[in-house]
């Protein structure tokens, strides 16, 4: 016949010397079968407590699995974002400077003698002690040469104006006094604009990189 379940056979292993004194106790404790109404209470409360502190522990180990995933992410894109960042503002300077080059153009169809007027009115000081001033330039004519000895007046110019017809873009122009020289060629300058542009660029991608270098450490 098979014993109940929920039996457990009596085990002698509490051991007596020959006077009778227990030598070692018997590690058997009977199982609790019944409980107060206080000590449910107090075990239910305790069970809540411990379900809570493994719900926050399981929250906190998931929270810090998705912020991981996360920096992960914005590491991975953080080149790829410096590249869209790097590559927008090099469209949007050679789209700007395309649009002055337009503009400028134009102004100089327009008015052709406008950088040669700005640049007697700079050179003022220089040009004034010489008694020779040699203005080379494309389509002169009457009235252009005209205009320009009002200008080199109005500059504080006194002395001898001459005019040396050049082929090349009718806003080009050379002066030549006894001691010195400057020009203007507007399809070097707009290289010259272009070239500064380019370094401008570069020069500010290699300081965003570090930038990115130093936030990702």
């Amino acid at each position: 016949m098979s014993q109940p379940l929920n039996s457990r056979p009596f085990a002698f292993d509490t051991e007596f010397d020959a006077s009778g004194v227990v030598v070692a106790a018997s590690s058997f404790r009977p199982a609790k079968r019944s409980y107060s109404p206080t000590e449910v209470e107090a075990l239910v409360a305790q069970a809540r407590i411990e379900a809570r502190e493994q719900a926050l522990n399981e929250t906190a180990g998931l929270q810090a699995m998705a912020l991981s995933t996360v920096a992960q992410c914005v590491s991975e894109s953080a080149a790829a974002l410096a590249a869209v960042s790097e590559a927008h503002r090099a469209q949007s300077a050679q789209l700007a400077l395309a649009c002055g080059r337009i503009v400028a153009a134009a102004a100089l169809d327009r008015l052709p003698t406008g950088a040669l007027t700005a640049a007697l009115e700079a050179l003022g000081q220089e040009i004034d002690a010489s008694p020779r001033l040699v203005v080379r330039m494309a389509g002169l004519d009457d009235d252009s040469r005209a205009a320009i000895e009002r200008q080199c007046a109005d500059a504080g110019f006194t002395g001898l104006v001459a005019f040396r017809d050049e082929p090349g873009h009718p806003a080009a122009f050379q002066l030549e006094w006894s001691d010195g020289r400057a020009d203007f060629a507007p399809d070097e300058a707009f290289a010259r604009i272009s070239t500064a542009l380019d370094a401008a660029l570069a020069a500010e991608a290699g300081h965003a990189e570090n930038l990115s270098e130093q936030g990702a450490a």
